[in-house]
């Protein structure tokens, strides 16, 4: 049975297409937990293992490796199907777990934590597109906020299992744990998604993949160790900005002959893809500084617990996915813009009362302005990314979202180094000094300013996308079109798809 027909047919279409959501989710819970459970172990990792200064790389070079690959994933995709990519994804991952499990130095662990982002840097993208193709866009707000939820379970399961493994059992099995999960999720996909592929004559821009890779590795790179591992005006800095301003206008220069390229020109040209990236990266940069300095804030200057300052926190995920899972009812009543424009609205108020906290403020009011961007987040995130799916076919809907992705990702790179550099800067603290809560609190201020400056960012964003009904959009996967002028697809697609059940 086909995707459309099973939708047609109505009947026990949710039994049906459950297996390969349940599979997505377990997918994503490989990505969300790792980016929460390494956090707390990282103190008995460098007992065991040594390497103090090496292991901010545990974070930075999984990031990188994830971020490069996106967007080369998501083409990818659009030529030999969903699925190979995803099950390419989850094994890299499997392995990257596993030699990472084994490790025996700092540098083989972060050489093995390359491999894991490699295969984030597949899970995430296909897990938006493949719940893309199968689910009507009705439904697909419903299913975002399953699979935010998880990232919302894992925030708070990601901390405490680290920290059980760690003190218990042996660090090692925050790796290990990935295994199961990995085989579960490749399991039930291979049993129930049978994807039937009928390809034109595709040819892989082999020199566009190699261009897009190095140069965004050497931003991404200088952006992540500027001001950390060299000062931002050495050598070292200004040659790795340099190469990879050269790299990346070759790449676009390539671009513009190829027929087929990695990542199409007009990525970037039609509003709607272009307001969904931006709005992508103020979301990646937001995440990023709330989730790094709310949890410092919290304690170091209110004089929270770990614990209630992890809860802070926390409730700006619990907040997103609920507010996802509703914002169907919304785009389908009011557009995707208006849905947006309410939800990026929120986010603006809730980092302007950011502002207000200071020395004598409550933990409870930091949980609750964070819950209050979570809502935010939860009508901006996922309206934006489903208009830009919504307006291209099955043959161009992984490079979409994969360039959205990608676009978070840069954000997150850029947050690392605009508010790490503001901190610095602000704190004047060198080395291993420990700033004072005076420092820090004046620092923190600076921070929310920066994040609430984003937000507006990411209001005129929203405000440029083209006003588009989604009711007027047809609602069955695989059948998505492009309706508004500015972004129609090629119309034709040499790709087709049948999800079998």
């Amino acid at each position: 049975m086909t995707t459309n027909d099973a939708i047609r047919g109505g009947v026990g279409l949710r039994s049906e297409r459950g297996p390969i959501l349940l599979a997505v989710m377990v997918a994503n819970s490989l990505v969300a937990l790792d980016s929460t459970i390494i956090a707390t172990a990282v103190p008995a990792v460098v007992k065991d293992l040594g390497g103090f200064s090496q292991f901010p790389w545990l974070f930075s070079i999984y990031l990188l490796a994830q971020a490069v690959s996106v967007p080369i994933y998501g083409r990818l995709s659009d030529v030999v199907g969903r699925k190979p990519i995803m099950l390419v994804g989850i094994g890299l991952f499997l392995v990257g777990s596993v030699l990472a499990g084994f490790a025996w130095s700092m540098p083989a662990l972060i050489v093995f934590r390359v491999i894991q982002g490699l295969g984030a840097g597949a899970v995430l993208p296909m897990s938006m597109t493949i719940t893309a193709d199968i689910y009507s866009l009705k439904e697909r707000a419903k299913v975002q906020g399953y699979l935010a939820s998880v990232w919302g379970i894992s925030s708070v399961v990601g901390p405490t299992l680290g920290g059980v493994f760690s003190d218990y059992l042996t660090w090692r099995w925050i790796f290990f744990v990935n295994v199961p999960l990995s085989l579960i999720a490749a399991f039930i996909l291979i049993r129930n998604f049978r994807e039937s592929v009928t390809r034109s004559e595709q040819k892989i821009d082999y020199p566009g993949a190699i261009l897009l890779t190095v140069g965004t590795t050497l931003l991404i790179l200088g952006l992540l160790e500027g001001g950390q591992s060299w000062a931002w005006n050495s050598v070292w800095s200004i040659g790795i900005f340099v190469a990879a301003a050269v790299l990346i206008i070759a790449f676009v220069l390539v671009e513009q002959r190829v027929k087929q390229p990695i990542l199409p020109l007009w990525v970037f040209k039609r509003r709607v893809l272009v307001a969904s990236s931006i709005t992508s990266v103020a979301v990646g940069a937001i995440v990023l500084g709330l989730t790094s300095y709310v949890p410092t804030f919290s304690q170091e200057v209110l004089g929270a617990s770990a614990v209630l300052a992890g809860f802070a926190l926390a409730v700006l995920t619990i907040g997103w996915p609920i507010a996802a899972a509703q914002a169907g009812r919304l785009y389908l009543r009011f557009g995707f813009r208006t849905t947006s424009l309410i939800g990026s609205a929120i986010v603006v108020v809730g980092t302007l009362l950011m502002l207000t906290l200071g020395a004598h403020s409550q933990i409870w009011e930091v949980a609750l302005f964070s819950v209050i961007i979570g809502f935010g987040m939860g009508w901006t995130a996922v309206p934006t990314l489903i208009a830009a799916q919504t307006s291209v076919g099955w043959s161009e809907r992984g490079v979409v979202t994969g360039s959205n992705m990608f676009a978070r990702s840069m954000g997150s790179a850029i947050g690392v180094a605009v508010f790490g550099a503001i901190v610095n800067a602000s704190t004047g603290t060198s080395g291993n000094a420990t700033p004072s809560p005076v420092q820090l609190t004046a620092a923190m201020h600076l921070v929310f300013i920066t994040i609430a400056a984003l937000a507006v960012v990411m209001l005129v964003a929203v405000a440029f996308m083209p006003a588009h009904r989604p009711d007027a959009a047809p609602a069955t996967p695989g059948e998505d079109a492009a309706t508004d002028a500015e972004s129609v697809g090629t119309g034709t697609s040499p790709v087709t798809v049948a999800v079998d059940f």
